[in-house]
């Protein structure tokens, strides 16, 4: 049975490959323009930052170089029910050095566009078995990120050899370029 998860809480993972789907819908009313929201991943050494510039999985670089982390693409509209966009992680080959990876959305173009993630609703993470489709856990954002156009959604870290899954929550304005710079 699924666990739903609150902001802060954790749960060991258990798995070896796991799905991270992270999902969404804009308020097509708020804007003139059309959301495209992007997932990524920053796979962090014990420094907190980012192990290599490979180690950063987005849409334009959809494996990590240990193919530990796959991306499986963008969605560019966010349609539909279910995951928008999805990263699989196989825990098995996550190179020693990284320590926790932060999985986060981001709004393309927020700034021109005048988008933010107030005007995002349903927003989710959730982790589920990649072999039987069983999600061990979900978290939905339940807070009002009105100037904020990047959200840090969760993480999975490294605690006594076992990895483990935090429900973050944590809205940061500047969009992909402000957290790129957070953990380089």
């Amino acid at each position: 049975m699924a666990i739903n998860l609150t902001k802060g809480q954790r749960i060991d993972v258990g798995l070896r490959k796991a799905a991270i789907g992270l999902g969404w819908n804009p308020n097509t009313q708020a804007s003139a323009h059309g959301y495209d929201l992007d997932a990524s991943a920053f796979m962090l050494g014990e420094n907190g930052k980012l192990v290599s510039g490979d180690h950063f999985v987005y849409y334009n670089n959809l494996e990590s170089p240990d193919k530990a982390l796959t991306s499986t693409g963008d969605n560019r509209t966010g349609e539909g029910d279910g995951d928008d966009e999805t990263l699989i992680a196989d825990i098995d080959k996550i190179d020693a050095r990284v320590s926790e990876i932060v999985f986060v959305v981001t709004i393309h173009e927020a700034e021109i566009r005048k988008q933010n993630f107030g005007q995002v609703r349903n927003a989710f993470i959730r982790i589920y078995d990649t072999a039987n489709g069983e999600e061990i856990c979900k978290y939905e954002l339940d807070e009002d990120f009105s100037t904020e156009s990047a959200v840090e959604f969760g993480r999975l870290y490294r605690r006594d050899g076992a990895w483990k899954f935090e429900a973050i929550g944590r809205g940061h304005k500047g969009g992909l370029e402000n957290l790129v710079t957070k953990f380089s």
